[in-house]
């Protein structure tokens, strides 16, 4: 935990925060927080700054806060995702939290079970939990938007044109593909496939759509390592 997270439930007077949850028992057992310790703190989706510890019990912890830079700026980025399997899905959350993802779409695709949809953890609360945390790991504030789209040709087709244009769009496919570009920060829509990739159709509707596909090289990756180096060799992070 690199950033105390805060909430507006957590303020007990403008500037003096009081945590009982999680919070409190990591910065007690983790951090052996003392009083007058500081801590990078930050309200989500606000400012970032120092709290310092002002009272400390068995029950809880108090920050007395000071609140004055801005958060990490987001990645322009449209990221457009398969929806993996559960256990994937949860670091792909938090992996794409820390990398700057404000704004991810996870989509159906031939290869995604069905069963997939089911996981408990595209409930707004679990899906928040991973995002969180991985915000927390990055020190950032803002939380990501989350999009769900269980049909991938009405997606595609109706309103994926409008999401790519004016962007550098992009899929990331490993078969008849241009080499990956040059990372720079200009507004991107980015789609990665499922584990195997997209199929051939699939791609097809991508590229209608206005997507470039784009490799990494040879090696094939699975989702949760080609999330990070795709972001990484197309944006200056």
């Amino acid at each position: 935990m690199n950033l105390i997270l805060l909430y507006t439930s957590d303020f007990i007077s403008p500037h003096r925060v009081r945590l009982t949850d999680r919070r409190f028992h990591h910065m007690r057992s983790v951090h052996q927080a003392q009083v007058g310790e500081a801590f990078k703190v930050g309200v989500l989706d606000g400012l970032i700054g120092q709290g310092k510890v002002s009272a400390l019990s068995n029950d809880y912890i108090e920050l007395q806060v000071q609140l004055d830079q801005a958060p990490p700026k987001p990645l322009p980025l449209h990221l457009i995702m398969a929806l993996p399997r559960p256990k994937m899905l949860k670091r792909t959350l938090e992996t794409a939290a820390t990398l700057g993802v404000k704004d991810l779409w996870l989509i159906n695709s031939y290869r995604v079970d069905k069963s997939y949809w089911s996981t408990p953890i595209l409930k707004a609360d679990k899906t928040r939990e991973h995002l969180l945390l991985g915000l927390e790991q990055a020190g950032d504030t803002r939380l990501p938007r989350v999009h769900l789209r269980k049909r991938f040709k009405p997606f595609v087709e109706d309103e994926l044109p409008a999401l790519a244009r004016n962007t550098r769009a992009l899929v990331a496919h490993p078969y008849e593909a241009a080499p990956c570009p040059d990372p720079e920060a200009s507004p991107t829509t980015l789609a990665i496939g499922p584990e195997g990739g997209f199929i051939a159709y699939e791609v097809e509707k991508l590229q209608e759509a206005g997507l470039e596909s784009i490799h990494l090289g040879r090696r094939i990756l699975r989702v949760e390592t080609a999330v990070p180096v795709l972001l990484s060799r197309l944006f200056p992070l």
